[in-house]
């Protein structure tokens, strides 16, 4: 009797299951594996949302452990899933008869999803060299120019952020560990709320420039104030940009809100002409 023939005789004494060579055996064994890996898995997950709750009241980084719990599930589900094909004769015989052809097949497997294996180890990376972490406000390059984002997750293959007008920028890891971002969470403490307003031309800047601080100042929700310069000087007009600091991405929006919305009634009643209002990313 040999190795195999006796692992399969333990695992049917101490299991009592069906002959894992005919279809009612590979069908159970399949769904033992299956139902088992998905139980190590969800306590897994209960286990990472339990200590992330405990972490995250303490102000710990739960960018790692979150990466690594994902991480973590893909590990379970491919041991369940090599160690059900140890147990089924067929799949083992389907192993030993493939195997003289097992380098072409690396070589195809590797080209096809060394897109993904980029993404997955861009993503160790960075979960390692932490440029940013989840909830850190950032600046990125897109097709669609400068963005910024409060970063809400890393996963095996993308790094997600959410713009101040809510839209999901879908990044993949090696796109971010390789281009240039400005992490302004870690700039500053708070997020940037900047506005940008462009004031008829041969009109005054100085009274627009007042009412633009006195209103930051004067906001509940302002942290800091930077300054209020102009950026631009064009046939339309001169733009002045008023940099301010709130507590988070969150209040970004409601303060950009406020914002115009006095300005706007202020340049009515100063005869302060606007030829466009742009709110700076």
């Amino acid at each position: 009797m040999n190795e195999a023939q006796v692992k399969q005789q333990f695992w049917q004494v101490v299991l009592d299951l069906p002959d894992p060579k005919t279809w009612p055996g590979k069908v159970t064994y399949g769904f033992i594996f299956f139902f088992t890996a998905w139980l190590v898995g969800r306590a897994v997950r209960l286990a990472i949302h339990g200590y992330l709750d405990k972490a995250e009241k303490a102000g710990a980084d739960p960018t790692g452990v979150r990466f690594l719990g994902k991480l973590a599930n893909v590990g379970i589900y491919v041991i369940a899933f090599v160690s059900y094909c140890k147990i089924v004769p067929g799949l083992q015989e389907l192993g030993t008869a493939g195997l003289a052809s097992v380098g072409a097949v690396s070589v195809v497997v590797g080209l096809a999803a060394q897109t993904t294996l980029g993404n997955l180890v861009s993503g160790i990376s960075l979960v390692l060299y932490r440029p940013f972490k989840i909830g850190d406000r950032i600046q990125v390059s897109s097709p669609t120019g400068a963005e910024i984002g409060l970063v809400e997750s890393i996963n095996l293959g993308y790094t997600i952020l959410r713009t101040d007008d809510q839209r999901r920028l879908v990044i993949p890891n090696s796109t971010m560990s390789t281009q240039t971002s400005i992490n302004l969470t870690q700039t500053r403490k708070g997020a940037a709320c900047n506005v940008s307003i462009t004031i008829a031309a041969n009109t005054d800047v100085a009274p627009a420039r007042t009412i633009l601080t006195d209103i930051a100042k004067a906001h509940a929700k302002t942290v800091a104030l930077d300054a209020c310069n102009i950026t631009a000087v064009s046939g339309a007009g001169t733009t002045l940009t008023l940099n301010v600091w709130c507590k988070d991405g969150d209040t970004v929006g409601p303060l950009r809100s406020d914002i115009l919305e006095t300005a706007k009634k202020q340049f009515d009643a100063a005869g302060i002409k606007i030829s466009r209002w742009n709110t700076a990313k």
